[in-house]
């Protein structure tokens, strides 16, 4: 669903650009309180897992392909705010390296995918966890639907902004249809990937998942007949989370991420994707035009002058998910650093 040059015009794209600075704004401000010891150097690795895995177009319907927007799943595993930045890293890495979304549209894009997806997706995850059982498969199922319910949703916001500031002719009723229809099944796509991840991650770490945060139950005890609360100090106390070691995780993401971008992506599907399809389908591509960084070396997720397609797209894989963990770890790491200055005991001082 990235949305080149052309699609939507400079007003339209100009005030999402607004939107989105404002949402990263929040975003940045949001993720200090997510963002600790556990999960700050997990934040970058899931934008590059998510960078990866958005390489993997699926077939979803005759001459049709889809991939993962990765909102739910960033939102799920690191939190909302922290996901509205892992997305938007991964946009910015593919727009100006790839040339895969417009730069003019990338308020557009991140508006569409890091902001409604990761909205619509946490809050309804929230909603279903409240409700289900506190299990961890109840955090997998909630992911799922949230996951699915996501992309539609996002396609539906690319349909309202076509509304607003399409640059063709098109009944937007055509529009939302051909969107909407397409990215229901794009959507089944996500929400496999997203609980298989999730649902992989809590099996393993609930700890690091941080929607998995608070399920834990204190144990009950029966007294004349009824079940109660246990006092706080019954049992042996667990050890401390923050000691336990995150390494081998954060080992096992990153060999993952450049598996699936330096080898599994040779075999991903050549269709167009929804949002192409569409465009092409129903005329709204008319005034496309040609990316800014359309001459960059790693364009269309290929390496300049390499021959072997295997090759060049394999390392163009490599290469966007080194960049992006290190790119996204900056980011989170400064977060971090910002958010212990504001607690540190030097700024709670008060002068008398």
């Amino acid at each position: 669903m990235h949305v080149p040059d052309g699609f939507i015009n400079a007003p339209t794209s100009a005030v999402t650009g607004v939107v989105a600075a404002g949402a990263v704004a929040v975003s940045l401000r949001g993720a200090r309180r997510e963002l600790d010891e556990r999960t700050a150097p997990l934040a970058g690795l899931v934008a590059a897992f998510i960078f990866a895995v958005q390489m993997l177009n699926f077939p979803v319907a005759a001459g049709t392909s889809g991939h993962l927007l990765g909102g739910a799943l960033a939102a799920i595993l690191v939190g909302p705010y922290t996901g509205v930045l892992c997305v938007s890293v991964v946009l910015l890495m593919q727009g100006i390296l790839f040339a895969d979304g417009g730069l003019t549209a990338l308020g557009v894009n991140i508006t569409d995918m890091a902001i409604v997806t990761t909205v619509v997706a946490y809050a309804l995850f929230r909603g279903l966890v409240k409700v289900l059982p506190r299990t961890r498969r109840s955090v997998t199922v909630a992911s799922f639907v949230a996951a699915l319910v996501s992309v539609p949703a996002a396609a539906l916001a690319f349909t309202f902004l076509y509304w607003i500031g399409g640059t063709t002719d098109v009944a937007i009723g055509k529009v939302a249809t051909a969107m909407i229809g397409v990215h229901v099944l794009i959507g089944i796509g996500e929400a496999a990937i997203t609980a298989l991840t999730v649902g992989a991650v809590v099996a393993v770490r609930p700890d690091l998942v941080h929607g998995a945060r608070g399920l834990g139950q204190r144990l009950k005890l029966r007294v004349n007949g009824e079940l109660v609360d246990a006092p706080s100090d019954t049992g042996p106390a667990p050890a401390p989370v923050a000691a336990r070691s995150h390494r081998k995780v954060w080992i096992t993401g990153l060999v993952a991420s450049l598996v699936l971008a330096g080898f599994v992506s040779f075999y991903a599907s050549a269709d167009p994707d929804g949002l192409e399809k569409v465009a092409s389908d129903k005329g709204i591509d008319e005034k496309a035009e040609e990316h800014a960084n359309a001459g960059s070396p790693l364009a269309d997720y290929g390496v300049e002058d390499i021959a072997d397609a295997r090759v060049s797209g394999g390392l163009a894989g490599v290469i966007g998910v080194g960049v992006t963990v290190v790119a996204g770890s900056a980011v989170f790491w400064a977060v971090r650093r910002r958010r212990n200055d504001d607690t540190s005991p030097s700024s709670t001082e008060t002068t008398v």
